[in-house]
């Protein structure tokens, strides 16, 4: 699918869609359950979709019900030898050793770029819990075996901080004696915190020791029947944001300015640019700078590594260099974002330089409308779309169809706001 984005000013009101982050947690837990979970405001991404499938072969059912999801469980039991990822990181990441909880042998595969993105830690990690794993070199499919044991163990968190989400949850449902898991140069704190808050509402207990161990208490007594609203997305909102900065005035609903979401980072850079902006418990509103253009910023996103894209789309539009940190993080995404990046919004105008761990933007001199690729990765797709809003001429963006795997509705909310989009 192609989409074309021709220049245009928006308008009007518009609700973020669900977080994959807390949809695809809030599966998982359920599934940890063993009982009746209902979520609402579920998500309907691909990554939302792929998690949804893993439970149901680890032996949830899942129904439709008003609003909502009604999971039940009774335990983990395969359906099948294969749980499938389809191209979700934090999928394969957090239910590899939630799977492992089974004495069984499963394969744990995945689909497009997820089979070229390293998954070593398994082969480090998985033998001291009792864990029998083969892989691909390091690479999926994995072959695992269980049942996993909680031991006390130190990680590597300078990859993701996935691995770990994945580890407490498996730790919490399976340890029977405290156990703690020491952690060495933790990135994306935020992403853990979200973890950690979400599963205090499942009813696990972890005491969280400055991000450098975590200790996990056993589970006292068996939980009752769970409520669960996943939180509007930040990230796929932060696209939403920053185009109200570039081309608004536009008001965001759906929102939780309290979250725990790495990406509600994204106001800090809003802020420091000089947009227009106001913060309210309900909604946010965005526009333009009253008078002057939007100024160059610098931001640090070593634990928000997702807000590259829709930074590099803002820093377009403002008067010099902008420097973003922490470009480190970028290259094991669904494509090398620092380099993704750098390509397409060359072709859009915009010089991006890579120095060490830092993406410094330049921009002020105007963006070129352009025909682009996403690279098969949801996010450059929609920071393209964004900065051809203002664009001269317009923008041609293909496999566009990308942003199916974070937010399958964003083309249509662009239009919403009046934005010229069309698609084919």
């Amino acid at each position: 699918m192609t989409a074309t984005v021709q220049p245009s000013g928006i308008s009007g009101i518009i609700t973020a869609a669900a977080s994959k982050s807390s949809m695809q947690r809030a599966c998982a837990l359920a599934l940890l359950a063993e009982g009746a979970t209902t979520l609402f405001n579920p998500g309907t991404s691909n990554d939302d979709k792929a998690a949804l499938d893993i439970i149901r072969k680890l032996g949830a059912t899942v129904e439709a019900t008003g609003n909502g999801l009604f999971i039940n469980n009774e335990g983990i039991h395969m359906s099948g030898d294969e749980i499938n990822c389809g191209e979700s990181g934090l999928s394969i990441r957090m239910f590899a050793p939630i799977a492992a909880l089974s004495a069984g042998e499963i394969i744990v595969n995945g689909t497009g770029s997820l089979l070229k993105r390293p998954m070593h830690f398994f082969d480090e990690i998985f033998p001291l819990l009792g864990i029998s794993i083969q892989s691909n070199n390091g690479y999926l499919p994995l072959r695992i075996k269980g049942p996993l044991q909680p031991a006390n163990i130190t990680i590597d968190g300078s990859l993701s901080s996935q691995f770990l989400t994945g580890l407490l949850m498996a730790f919490a449902k399976a340890a029977t004696v405290p156990v703690t898991i020491t952690v060495q140069d933790l990135k994306s704190k935020p992403y853990i915190d979200l973890t950690l808050q979400m599963m205090k509402h499942f009813g696990y207990a972890v005491d969280n020791n400055n991000y450098e161990s975590f200790s996990i208490k056993p589970q006292i007594q068996k939980q009752q029947p769970q409520t669960y609203t996943v939180e509007g997305d930040w990230s796929g909102a932060a696209f939403l944001l920053v185009a109200g900065a570039i081309a608004g005035g536009i008001t965001v609903k759906g929102l939780d300015v309290f979250s725990t979401q790495a990406d509600k980072a994204i106001l800090q850079a809003l802020m420091g640019c000089g947009a227009n902006i106001s913060i309210e418990t309900e909604q946010i509103m965005i526009s333009p700078p009253l008078a002057s253009g939007l100024k160059p910023f610098h931001f640090n996103a070593t634990d928000c590594p997702d807000l590259f894209p829709p930074l590099v789309a803002l820093a377009a539009y403002c008067g010099g260099t902008s420097v973003i940190e922490g470009v480190t993080r970028l290259s094991h995404k669904e494509s090398d974002r620092g380099l993704t990046l750098q390509e397409e919004f060359k072709k859009m105008g915009i010089e991006i330089k890579l120095q060490d761990d830092l993406m410094l933007v330049a921009g002020g001199q105007g963006v070129t409308g352009a025909r682009v690729h996403s690279h098969h990765d949801h996010r450059i797709a929609m920071a393209c779309a964004v900065a051809a809003l203002q664009a001269n001429g317009e923008t041609i963006i293909e496999n566009a169809d990308a942003v199916n795997k974070s937010y399958p509705g964003f083309y249509a909310d662009l239009q919403m706001l009046n934005a010229a989009v069309s698609l084919r």
